[in-house]
């Protein structure tokens, strides 16, 4: 396997190493409005309706969820409650990481500085960080860049604040559509695609695929 020797690794949070379980949740709020034969696409839209809501200008994440779960009810003709719009935010930073994450990290940290790049709000992530027991370099967030990904300026706020170029880093996610095709675009050759079954594989973008953060100390030749 190909040894990568980055300055800096830098990670996508959640979906990558935290379990986000927005679409768990989604099914049990709604098992008693929603037929089990619509469940599925109920789930996919609310995951679009995420995605179309960062797409603009910078909100507060509380707000994108909250508009997305609004959204996918109106699109389902189910009643939009706040207070369970409300549910899904507060339980963003009670889910901890995959299981195969934190000895992953441990030996990976030994050697390079991690660093994450996320979506969350700044009074969230450090509490699911936390969870990966292991120090983290720098964690950025769409709020401290004022932007989401997958727009660019939260990576180059990143690159801005680590003083790293494109080609220092190893950029590590399970989303081509929130990271791999941004990291792309701006010229960030050394990535990992870490195959949890989100999306299907799209070898165009150039990467290294690895089925859990426990593949990535081989790819780091550790």
């Amino acid at each position: 396997m190909t040894q990568i020797r980055p300055k800096f690794i830098t990670f996508d949070c959640y979906g990558t190493l935290t379990r986000f379980r927005m679409g768990e949740l989604a099914r049990e709020i709604y098992a008693d409005r929603v037929p089990a034969d619509r469940m599925d696409q109920f789930v996919k839209d609310f995951t679009a309706y995420r995605l179309d809501e960062i797409l603009g200008a910078w909100k507060p994440y509380v707000d994108v969820i909250m508009n997305a779960v609004e959204r996918v009810c109106r699109k389902h003709g189910l009643a939009f409650v706040k207070a369970e719009g409300q549910r899904f935010y507060d339980a963003i930073p009670t889910w901890g990481p995959h299981p195969d994450v934190p000895e992953a990290l441990k030996r990976v940290a030994k050697h390079y500085p991690l660093v994450g790049l996320s979506n969350a709000a700044n009074e969230q992530i450090h509490i699911n960080v936390a969870m990966y027991e292991v120090p983290f370099h720098a964690v950025f967030t769409a709020e401290e860049a004022q932007s989401y990904k997958p727009r660019m300026r939260g990576f180059e706020y990143m690159m801005d604040q680590l003083g790293a170029r494109p080609e220092e880093l190893l950029h590590v996610s399970s989303s081509f559509r929130y990271d791999l095709m941004t990291a792309h675009d701006l010229g960030i050759r050394n990535k990992a695609w870490v195959n949890r079954g989100h999306e299907p594989p799209n070898p165009f973008y150039g990467y290294h695929e690895i089925a859990d953060i426990g593949g990535l100390p081989a790819l780091l030749g550790l």
